[in-house]
C-alpha cells in the first residue's frame, strides 16, 4: 500500500518540520491498509507495537509517500515495514516496522 500526505501548517511543529506523531499516524494507516487489502475488513485488528527511526528532515514543500508492506502474515498476528519518503527523494525519512494483532475470526 502506498498512502500519500500533503503536509499543512497543522502538520508542522516549530522550525516547519513536520511532525513525528504525524509521520507515524501515517505509517501506522498505510500498514491497516496493506493488512486489510489482505484479509479483508476485519473489526478490530489494531496495532500492537510500532517503532519508527527518523532518519532525516522531510523536505517542507513535498508530500510525504508511505510504502507499507507485510513481512509476515500470520492468523493472529501481522508483521510489516514502511518506509516514509518525501516524494521525489531517493533517501527515506523514516523507517517504520509495526505489528498488528488479528482477532480470531468466527467460522460459524
Amino acid at each position: 500500500a502506498i498512502m500519500r500526505l500533503s503536509p499543512q501548517d497543522a502538520h508542522l511543529r516549530p522550525g516547519g518540520t513536520v511532525s513525528g506523531p504525524v509521520m507515524m499516524a501515517l505509517a501506522d494507516v498505510a500498514m491497516y491498509v496493506a493488512l486489510l487489502g489482505e484479509i479483508g475488513p476485519v473489526p478490530l485488528a489494531v496495532t500492537t507495537n510500532l517503532n519508527i527511526n527518523f532518519l532525516q528532515r522531510p523536505k517542507p514543500d513535498a508530500d510525504l509517500l508511505a510504502e507499507a508492506k507485510l513481512l509476515k502474515l500470520g492468523k493472529r498476528l501481522a508483521v510489516g515495514e514502511v518506509t516514509i519518503s518525501s516524494e521525489g527523494e531517493e533517501m527515506p525519512v523514516a523507517h517504520v516496522t509495526c505489528t498488528y494483532s488479528i482477532p480470531p475470526r468466527n467460522n460459524n
